[in-house]
Parts: C-alpha cells; structure tokens; sequence
C-alpha cells in the first residue's frame, strides 16, 4: 500500500495540531434533538429513504466469485438475492418468485445454475430471466419476459459488493458516488483479501447509536480505557468532510517516529486508525494489517443490526498468523462490546426526559458532517 498525497496532508495536519495543543474543531457545537433516536415516524423515514435510496455494501466479492455463488441478504427488511452470471456478471435481484411470490432461496449462500420456486417450480436463471414453468397450458398468453426476477442495482467496487435495496427511477453514477473516496479505497486493494470472520449482531438501540460510536475518538480513552486507548493519541483525530462520506484519521503514538523525516520517508499506515464513513451506514476501519467493513442496519425505533467483516490481506495458513489474526478478532469483538454496553444504556435512558437534545462538540466532527448529511438526505437535498 503506496502513501497518497491525501495521506501526506493528514499527518502534516497531525503535528500542526500537536504542535498548536489542540485538535481538529468545528466553528460551533451542535445540538441534536432526541426525538431523532426516538421517534417510530423518523426510523421510518430513515428506513424508507437511507436504506433504500443509497448503496448499501452487502457483502465481499469473494462471496459471489464464480458463476452461480450466490446469498441471500434480508436485515433490511428487503429480500435480496446476489449471484453472478454465467457471463461474470454480478447482479442483484428481489429473492421473490414473480408467480405467487414466494421466496425462491432460503439458503444464506451457495451455488446453483438456477433459481427454482419451492411452491409451483417457476424457474429463473442466474441472468434473471424466467425459464420455465409446469403445466404452461395454463398460462397461454403470459408474457414470459415481463415475469423476469425484479432487478436491483448492484456493483462490484474496491472489492466490496453495493446494493442499492429498491428500483430507482434514474441511472445511478456509483462511481461519481464513491469518487472522494476513491483513492483511498482503491490503494487497499480489498478485492485480493480473504474474509476471515464475518458476523451479525442484533442491538438494543437506535441505528444512530451504534454508527455515532464510530464516528469520535473523544470516548475512546473512557470507554476503552484498559483496552484501545493506549492505542491511539487522545481526542487527536483529523476529519475530512466529503459530503456525504467522511474521512476519519486516529493517529497512534508511534507517528513521532516520522517527525523529522523527509515526507518522502514517510508512511501511513503503520501509524494511523483510519474509519471512513460511506454514507449512509457503512464503514471501511483500516487498521495496521487488515480491514473491517461495517454495516448498521435498522429493525425499529429502538433496535438495528450491526453486521461486520474482517479482512486479511490473505488466507491465514501458519499456526502463527492464524493465532495473530484471532487475537486481533478477540480484542475488537470486546472493544465493539464496550461500546454497544454504553449505547443499549443509552437507549434504555431516551424516555427518561432527562435530555431533550445531545450535545455535538466542536471535536466531534463526525457526529456533525454525518447528522447533517443524514438531515440533507430525509429532506431531498441529497441524492446519489
């Protein structure tokens, strides 16, 4: 992984801050109402606009590498089925027979040549296309190509797999969506990593909740303080705000190693946690030697799914990196649970009347860029 010219900035930006005793700050604080986490009619809109509008990343291409892979994919409340042609095309589609409507795979992954309706046998191939259908006699003047599965749109970028989880009504740039991020991504050279773990947690609180734990380092030597603190410089982040997504820099201490050198001596990775924000709910969390894509999901007023995977630059095939890659799955399964305590409690305390707003500081830049790039969403004012 080469350094980029965006990397360069950041770590200049860290010592200027360091230098000044300060950290990266916004003009004012922001106040942002509670009824936001708590109000059924809010969760609604946000389910009907942010999780089904934008992309949403669904998967790692390795899942589908192969004509006919396919999964199933249902914690939005929509039930996509991803696969990949006999061409090699990725698509997505509505896992719903265009018959009666059952559900054509029940499976969570696999691989098949066809999809087949469990009720009456209505048969799809992997293009989509309805291929056949018993007793067709009886449905003499049926339109087959207008009963094809419903497609949804689907993209293979940065080796991750993006669904958007409805059918738009004009042509999605997803590589003008994705373009601030672009370069970043595409030095990680995801596509070539392996999936070491992937999970599902179910949450008692607000989507909101648990994204805005990834979204400041101002906690991080409260919530985790015997754990990933000691990791990281305190409240010492660098955001840069691309409107809808976000960069998130966490220096650790070991960049004073780079004060003083050339910047053509310089590298970023080994020094740096960096969370990029992909609007609406998805992270990419890069860490030192391998990566974890997040996703938050809602499933109501008081509840989402926080779905996770862990990437390693390869298959782990000694003892020893098998052994290092699970140490480092261990810890970050604990330090996720620190502060998924902190936000069911949270929750627990919404009712109560105590608050009426939370309180956005001024170094809390990403709880700022993301509440307002949500707030342009569910107004019409941002769209892919």
């Amino acid at each position: 992984m080469t350094i980029t010219t965006e990397d360069r900035k950041v770590i200049r930006e860290v010592f200027e801050l360091m230098e000044k005793k300060t950290t990266h700050m916004l003009p004012e604080v922001m106040v942002n109402p509670v009824t936001k986490y708590t109000s059924a009619e809010q969760v609604q809109k946000e389910i009907d606009v942010l999780f089904r509008k934008f992309p949403l990343i669904l998967g790692h291409i390795s899942q589908v590498a192969e004509p006919g892979d396919f999964f199933t994919h249902d914690t939005t409340g929509v039930p996509i089925l991803v696969t990949r042609t006999q061409s090699g095309e990725l698509k997505a589609y509505l896992n719903v027979c265009r018959h009666r409507g059952a559900r054509l795979q029940n499976e969570p992954c696999g691989k098949a040549r066809t999809f087949s309706c469990p009720y009456h046998s209505w048969t799809y191939g992997l293009d989509g296309k309805l291929r056949g259908m018993p007793h067709p006699a009886g449905f003499e003047g049926v339109d087959r190509s207008q009963l094809g599965l419903v497609e949804l749109p689907a993209w293979e970028r940065f080796g991750l797999i993006w669904v958007m989880p409805s059918v738009p009504d004009h042509e999605i740039d997803i590589d003008a969506w994705l373009a601030p991020m672009a370069e970043q991504l595409t030095n990680l050279d995801l596509g070539s990593h392996f999936v070491f773990r992937k999970w599902e947690l179910p949450k008692n609180m607000s989507w909101r909740l648990l994204l805005e734990g990834f979204q400041e380092s101002y906690h991080f030597c409260h919530a985790h303080s015997t754990t990933a603190c000691a990791g990281y410089l305190d409240n010492q982040s660098v955001h840069y705000n691309y409107g809808p997504h976000v960069r998130h820099s966490l220096p650790q201490p070991n960049i004073e190693a780079l004060r003083g050198k050339p910047e053509e001596e310089w590298d970023y990775r080994p020094y740096f946690l960096t969370q990029n924000y992909l609007f609406p709910a998805n992270f990419v969390q890069v860490q030192n030697d391998h990566v974890y894509i997040h996703t938050v999901i809602p499933t109501g007023t008081g509840t989402c799914v926080f779905q996770c995977m862990m990437l390693t630059p390869e298959e782990p095939k000694s003892e020893k990196a098998l052994k290092y890659y699970t140490k480092n799955y261990d810890l970050i399964r604990i330090v996720f649970e620190e502060d998924f305590v902190i936000g069911e409690g949270i929750q627990k305390g919404l009712n109560s009347g105590a608050n009426t707003g939370f309180t956005f500081g001024k170094y809390e830049c990403g709880l700022q860029f993301g509440q307002n790039a949500i707030d342009a969403a569910l107004e019409g004012r941002l769209k892919i």
